[in-house]
Order: structure tokens, then sequence, then C-alpha cells
């Protein structure tokens, strides 16, 4: 009895090794190749796709997605991952593209609550407090933000790049330079914005291959 059973259990065993040794082949072999397209289409066929990823923040990801896409090294093959539907898949990062990222605190002023003169008069009221010294941006900001998540943490809004903001907000961040606070009227209120660091260059967009298995 116990002979027959390790007998009807050996194939399904066997298989399951079998298949995991072929996708891990499937990952040395995609790696190592010179045209991974052309590896998949013509000689594992399976099917793909190939996605560019936008990194809008390297302070925070919006999923494990743009993290890969940021921390992956080119030419490395990851996975096997499972969609939400079951599929599996590898995914190789093809290649990368840089972006300028501005590193940014703001205080949101509501103008829903307030009428915009007296929004106005406050911005100044508070930059001037900045600048003076009498008081720092992150107690101006814990104090007077609308925007309570990033008020709760002094305005950190972290690095963003550039085109990812609010048109009027991105515009006027290119303008100025670390150090600066300065006031921005959008559609959600008065921003009263400063730099905390240079612009830099980092990656900003990535090319990935999504392999279906």
């Amino acid at each position: 009895m116990r002979f027959f059973f390790f007998l009807f259990c050996l194939p399904i065993f066997a298989t399951t090794v079998s298949k995991a040794q072929t996708i891990a082949q499937i990952k040395t072999e995609l790696a190592a190749s010179k045209d991974p397209l052309g590896y998949v289409k013509f000689k594992i066929k399976k099917a793909y796709k190939v996605d560019t990823v936008n990194i809008e923040s390297t302070s925070s990801f919006v999923n494990f997605g743009d993290s890969l896409a940021y921390f992956g090294k080119v030419g490395d093959v990851y996975g096997p991952f499972k969609s939400k539907n079951g599929q599996k898949y590898l995914l190789e990062i093809l290649g990368k593209a840089s972006n300028t990222f501005y590193h940014v605190s703001h205080i949101l002023l509501d103008t829903s609550t307030f009428q915009r003169k007296f929004v106005n008069a406050l911005a100044d009221s508070i930059i001037y407090k900045i600048e003076s010294g009498k008081s720092t941006f992150e107690e101006m900001a814990i104090t007077y933000s609308s925007d309570n998540v990033s008020g709760s943490k002094g305005g950190e809004l972290g690095w963003f790049c550039r085109g990812v903001m609010l048109p009027q907000l991105d515009a006027a961040i290119q303008m100025h330079k670390k150090g600066d606070v300065f006031k921005v009227w959008t559609q959600m209120g008065l921003h009263i914005v400063t730099l905390k660091d240079n612009p830099r260059k980092d990656t900003g967009f990535a090319l990935m291959l999504r392999v279906l298995l």
C-alpha cells in the first residue's frame, strides 16, 4: 500500500521540480540573451508585454512595479510573480532613463474656507516669520497647513519628478532654487513652497519586459 502511494505521488513531484527548473532556466537564458524579445518570441514562444514605467517619486512608490523599476538592475530578470488573475510572469528590466527630481515641502492654505485676500495676507505673514527666523517652515506647516498628511510631517512631500505635480506648482518650482520660500496659487488653494535640496537627476523611467508563463 505504501509502495503504491509512493509510485502515485512520484510523477507529481517530478513534474513540480521540472517546472521549477524550467522557470529557472528561462530566467538564466533570458538574462544572458542579447535579444530578449527574440528569445521570448521565437525560442520559448511565450506571450509578452513591454511596459514603460514612470517613477513619480523616489520617496514613496505607488506599487511594487515602480519600486522594482527604480531599484532593479538593467538586464536582471525577476520573479516569477503572480497577477491578480493568477497569471504567473517574469520581469526583465530592459533599460532606464533619467528625469529631474525636486525635494519639496509645502504649506497649503485652504481658500474654500477663507477669502483669498485673508489667505494671501496670512501667507505673507508666515513667510516673514520663516525668513526672519522667528519660526521654522516645519512649525508653520504643522500649525497652518490644511494638507494633514504632509502638514503632520512639517510640510514634507519628498522627492518628486518634474511634470507630476499640479502645473502651477511644477512651473514655479523650476524657477526657484534651494532655500527659496514662495507662494503658488492652484485650484487647491495657496501653497507656500520651499525647495529643501538642489534638483537632481535620477531614474525616472524604466522599460520592462513582462514574460507570461
